[in-house]
């Protein structure tokens, strides 16, 4: 019963835009799976329910795009179909919906399911069956660093350590005399944040001076947030996810703490900040800082270039009733271009091998990237996007401030 609610849940929506009709339950006999002459099948999780609904709409960004591209002919002839299931961001559900895609659906390759988690849950048996596993929505280091050994796994986002490592550079240069605070999830992907500001502040690290986690099945994060407080940090670290990113920044506000906060981009859309600023006033949102590396739909000055005016257009005829300023959407459409461009350069006879070796030699100006931004890989650099735009929150936009940041360097 759970699992058919699921299915309803979240399928229907999918059939709705036109891009699934037929695929669900049908028996494979072709000599790639998930590929006809006419067709490629796709896969995919993200939490519609959940600690981490607000990723939902990424999936719903994601299918827009698909549909724009299967108007226009599709890929090499073929039409793309995603199916995109809830996970509800919770790993036990990720394996078994993955699992059931993989065997009994037949799914040509896995795509920008979300969650280091949830990815973590079903890497090793993705490679195992050699299908890929691709352009995931996490920016775990581990993805671009263990390819050697999970060759079909390539990640998309801004690795949380190369992000991290660039706001401990700026603060050990701009504030050398902080005290920081640390919140962060308790997985791989806090852990990350952790590291990589650590590594960020070098001969600085020991300015940390309190960190806090908290569990995905928290209620809340208000304790931590008091505990951080208490420890007379002045400058404060939020790598989390949106629903608790939020209640860090309201909690701020409550407890009347101002110190300088860097925020992690997962939880940077205008949206979650906006919901910060309703629950808890300006106090909870001025002046916090984070980064970008795909466009910001809210900002003015981007409105006019090729890449908004596309995410404008494509959300205009396929996602009808979609918030065009939530940035999550506009990320959904970014991984799926650069899904697109792998097919693309994969060629008509497709194979997971072919895919793979495509996925590996991208050299792309992704139109929804921030300008500046570019999106490499190669057998040798498994990190797809490499650099940032920092952002500071200000009277209810995000400014940016400084040049684009290559990672790499």
């Amino acid at each position: 019963m759970f699992k058919n609610r699921l299915l309803f849940k979240v399928l229907v929506p999918i059939a709705a835009l036109g891009i699934l009709a037929g695929s669900a339950g049908r028996v494979n006999a072709d000599p790639v799976p998930g590929v006809t002459p006419t067709e490629i099948l796709l896969g995919g999780t993200h939490p519609y329910s959940g600690p981490a609904s607000a990723y939902g709409v990424i999936g719903k960004g994601i299918l827009a795009y698909f549909a724009y591209v299967n108007d226009k002919g599709g890929v090499n002839g073929r039409k793309i179909t995603y199916k995109d299931q809830d996970d509800a961001y919770n790993p036990a559900q990720t394996v078994q919906l993955v699992k059931a895609m993989a065997e009994q659906d037949h799914v040509f390759a896995f795509f920008n399911t979300l969650g280091t988690a949830c990815n973590l849950s079903v890497r090793q048996y993705l490679n195992d069956q050699k299908i890929p596993q691709l352009f995931i929505s996490t920016g775990a280091t581990t993805w671009g660093t263990d390819g050697a050994k999970y060759p079909y796994t390539l990640g998309f986002n801004l690795d949380y350590q190369a992000e991290a490592i660039i706001f401990g550079k700026y603060i050990a240069t701009h504030e050398p005399n902080a005290k920081i605070a640390i919140l962060y999830q308790n997985d791989d992907f806090g852990q990350d944040y952790v590291a990589g500001l650590t590594k960020g502040l070098g001969a600085k690290a020991s300015a940390i001076v309190k960190q806090a986690s908290y569990e995905v099945t928290d209620p809340d994060v208000r304790s931590q947030m008091t505990t951080l407080q208490s420890s007379g940090a002045d400058t404060l670290l939020i790598a989390a996810t949106p629903k608790f990113a939020v209640q860090a920044m309201v909690a701020r506000s409550q407890l009347s703490w101002k110190p300088t906060t860097y925020l992690s981009n997962v939880s940077s859309s205008p949206t979650m900040l906006g919901a910060a600023t309703k629950a808890g006033g300006d106090a909870a949102t001025a002046g916090i800082i984070s980064d970008a590396y795909a466009m910001d739909p809210t900002n003015a000055s981007l409105a006019s270039t090729p890449g908004m005016k596309l995410y404008r257009e494509i959300l205009a005829k396929y996602g009808p009733g979609l918030d065009p300023s939530n940035s999550f959407i506009l990320y959904g459409m970014a991984a799926a271009y650069t899904m697109v461009d792998a097919l693309q350069k994969a060629g008509k006879d497709l194979t997971r091998d072919k895919l793979m070796d495509a996925s590996l030699h991208l050299s792309e100006k992704n139109p929804f990237l921030w300008p500046g931004v570019e999106l490499q890989t190669s057998p040798s650099d498994r990190f797809p996007v490499r650099a940032e735009q920092l952002i500071r929150w200000n009277n209810g936009l995000w400014d940016p401030f400084g040049p684009v940041i290559d990672a790499r360097k």
